[in-house]
């Protein structure tokens, strides 16, 4: 992409298929990233398989372009530690990945009620993030581990994990059992993951591709009321509607539904975290500040979580028969 001063223009593209082509008709179109990379180019945005995008990211920086990168940050740690040797190398130059949930309106004001200290500090989060997988589902790229590196966990519960960081920073202690419970592939269909730190607060995530229903829902409780997030909206809106609810606590002395306070629900119609992130990165970039969302140090954070939670003391693996 060329930065222009009020937009961005989309001026070359690249895809192993030919065929893409026909879909990017005002473009110069490449079969090779390596190609693309040699054009005079001001951004750089990568939405890769998993084992070529750390590839790309370290070209293009080396090449003098700025780089969005679409999530998992590669397959494992090393990916992440590479592109972070090569943004050091270019320090002018701004490198973020794609953790758009930030983004959504609905997280946006979970954290906007957190921050304000309104209901006091984090207790606990417990978040599930499922989907039905799919005829098809053995046969995707993203159950090849040479190509994916992970499962339904790096996948899909990458996200899950990067907001709990969001909302109660980094976790020291991790216990995981990671399950390949029903699908033929050599990945796990499901991850369960309890996460402390320092502070004491906790942490539970379910990431499943055995949920046979598309769920999210993330719940924060907090020292004097709760926050309720269920649905997230997507372009097939099979997560449901995207609704916050939030309500304070209430004993027995203030309310006559004891264990059932009052609650307020927001709901969201719109997804505007794909363009909300990239308005984020194209800022930093104008204003040359640091990327302060989905920045490399986010991603090494992340990565890390779930390199632990694959090789947690506790983790059991199991294959399918």
């Amino acid at each position: 992409m060329r930065a222009k001063p009020s937009d961005l223009e989309l001026v070359d593209t690249c895809d192993v298929d030919p065929s893409r082509a026909e879909e990017f008709p005002d473009t110069k179109f490449h079969t090779d990233y390596r190609d693309l990379i040699r054009q005079d180019l001001d951004i750089l945005i990568v939405c890769a398989y998993n084992n070529v995008a750390p590839n790309v990211v370290v070209a293009g920086l080396h090449n003098g372009m700025h780089v969005f990168c679409e999530k998992p940050p590669g397959r494992c740690v090393g990916d992440v530690q590479r592109m972070i040797a090569a943004e050091k190398a270019n320090p002018t130059l701004k490198l973020k990945f794609g953790f758009n949930h930030r983004y959504h309106h609905s997280i946006m004001e979970a954290r906007r009620m957190v921050d304000s200290g309104q209901f006091g500090k984090v207790l606990w989060l417990r978040g599930v993030y499922g989907k039905c997988g799919g005829i098809q589902f053995e046969n995707e790229w993203r159950n090849d581990r040479n190509i994916a590196g992970g499962g339904i966990l790096l996948d899909q519960g990458i996200h899950m994990l990067d907001l709990c960081r969001c909302f109660c920073g980094d976790f020291n202690e991790i216990k995981s059992l990671v399950t390949t419970s029903f699908w033929k592939t050599p990945l796990e269909d499901n991850a369960f993951v309890i996460m402390a730190n320092e502070a004491g607060q906790v942490a539970q995530v379910h990431s499943s591709a055995t949920q046979w229903q598309h769920r999210f829902g993330l719940e924060i409780c907090m020292e004097d009321g709760y926050i309720s997030l269920q649905g997230i909206l997507s372009s097939t809106r099979s997560y449901g509607d995207e609704t916050l609810t939030f309500a304070r606590k209430q004993f027995e002395d203030t309310s006559r539904a004891f264990g059932r306070p009052r609650e307020e629900t927001i709901y969201f119609d719109t997804d505007e975290s794909w363009s909300l992130e990239i308005d984020d990165f194209v800022d930093a970039i104008k204003a040359d500040r640091p990327v302060t969302c989905g920045n490399s140090e986010d991603s090494l954070r992340v990565m890390q979580l779930i390199e632990e939670i694959y090789g947690s003391g506790a983790c059991q693996k199991k294959s399918a028969a």
